[in-house]
């Protein structure tokens, strides 16, 4: 069946978090010793990882992590109490927190625009889905490239998370074509390969730092681009 829309990920797809030295510049352990290049990669790994539990969660934040993309106040307790028990003392955790729901503070893929650019071009509908707790469309306002998505579908407001098979309807719906007729792209095949089960076409792309990854937008749509 010919695709007619195409629907992305976020993290690790479209856009990535990356390592900033000016975060780490005050940041120390319980000890008062800074963080070498090894941890910082570490945390910055628990941030965005998307699926999995990635540190030893006491049983009051158990409930907090599964639920951690529906609602934002969870999102918050958790991840700073992830951040305290890799090591960072609570302040810091926040001002750290602070930046990683930021969304001017995540990188773009370097082919992002350009393929959110040319996928209307080629009569192609866009989506994008995200487990996510926070608003993400400023990151697309900073590109000018918001006007080229149709539809976005943020878990926290969608109240339903990847890969749960009623958000991938839901954006076919709202895009108007049959599951058939859609590929998603995402970096997780536990969470956005779930769209394979809806019918999807499913195309996986490496999380890579952006700088390693120049065209991996641009080999998953293929030929879509012509």
């Amino acid at each position: 069946m010919t695709l007619r829309a195409v629907i992305f990920d976020f993290s690790g797809t479209l856009f990535r978090l990356e390592e900033n030295p000016s975060w780490y510049a005050d940041l120390t352990d319980a000890d008062g010793s800074p963080f070498d290049l090894s941890a910082q990669a570490e945390l910055m790994r628990r941030m965005t990882a998307p699926t999995g539990r990635i540190a030893e969660l006491g049983d009051e934040f158990i409930e907090a992590w599964e639920n951690r993309d529906l609602d934002p106040e969870l999102h918050r307790k958790v991840y700073v109490e992830v951040l305290r028990s890799s090591g960072v003392p609570v302040p810091q955790a926040e001002r750290l927190y602070e930046r990683m729901i930021d969304p001017h503070q995540w990188t773009p893929y370097p082919d992002a625009a350009e393929v959110l650019r040319r996928l209307p071009e080629q009569g192609l509908k866009v989506g994008v889905i995200s487990n996510i707790a926070f608003d993400i469309r400023p990151a697309f306002d900073r590109l000018e490239i918001s006007g080229h998505v149709d539809e976005f579908l943020l878990s926290y407001l969608e109240e339903v998370i990847k890969p749960d098979p009623k958000i991938f309807l839901r954006a076919c719906e709202r895009l108007g074509v049959a599951p058939e007729e859609a590929l998603m792209v995402g970096d997780s095949e536990e969470a956005d390969g779930g769209a394979a089960g809806v019918g999807c076409q499913v195309a996986i792309v490496d999380p890579a730092p952006t700088a390693e990854r120049p065209t991996g937008l641009i080999d998953a749509v293929g030929d879509l681009l012509r």
